[in-house]
């Protein structure tokens, strides 16, 4: 299947770039590509042309298809965790820090829709190096809303690594959905609704200290 008509235009040949320019160049015009198309479909001409380059160019850069699509993928998935971590540090509020965790999954669906179907709805999650990839994101975002449920819960490690991973879980199929689905709900209330359920579910673990605690066990 060919780029549809609704893409961006074929770039011009173009003269001489910096290489740090040109290889953003040239992943972007991957990620239309891979995006439209799906890593299997997608050939290397194809990208080369979108980015206005010749075939030896694109392969002085990357030196095979999987490549490129691997360094599309690194780029997106730090995106993701960065968003996260931004999310946790932006308060000490923890009910804030759930309603900020949720938004950064559908802030980041809805303004990079291209990156996010790269991460989450790759076609080729059978190869070891993109699971790989695609897990770090669920593991690396839980593991660091891991680390406030036990600070403020005292539950064991174990524990609350599960229960992160159930929180970023949520945030991401529930976003995915909201996004797929084509109903009415604005992303504001969308968050809202997503991270009600999820602090009624979290906050209602006694704080650590407290005499309703939990005894840590493993």
């Amino acid at each position: 299947m060919r780029v549809s008509d609704t893409s961006v235009p074929v770039q011009q040949r173009s003269g001489r770039m910096a290489r740090p320019a040109r290889r953003a160049q040239l992943l972007e015009a991957a990620l239309q590509i891979f995006v439209s198309q799906g890593y299997h479909a997608a050939a290397m001409d194809d990208i080369a042309d979108r980015a206005g380059v010749s075939k030896p160019v694109l392969y002085q850069h990357f030196p095979g298809k999987l490549d490129l699509y691997l360094a599309l993928l690194d780029s997106s998935c730090e995106a993701v965790v960065a968003a996260v971590r931004s999310a946790l540090a932006v308060t000490e509020d923890n009910k804030e820090r759930v309603a900020a965790t949720v938004d950064a999954f559908y802030t980041y669906v809805a303004n990079d829709k291209a990156a996010f179907r790269l991460v989450f709805e790759s076609d080729l999650t059978q190869e070891p190096a993109v699971r790989e990839r695609v897990d770090k994101v669920t593991t690396e975002s839980a593991t660091m809303v891991a680390a406030v449920i036990r600070d403020d819960t005292g539950l064991p490690d174990a524990a609350s690594q599960l229960l992160a991973v159930s929180l970023v879980g949520m945030a991401q199929v529930s976003a995915r959905y909201w996004l797929a689905g084509g109903i009415e709900v604005s992303q504001d209330h969308a968050v809202a609704l997503v991270s009600a359920l999820a602090w009624r579910g979290i906050g209602g673990y006694p704080r650590a200290g407290s005499p309703e605690a939990p005894a840590a066990t493993v």
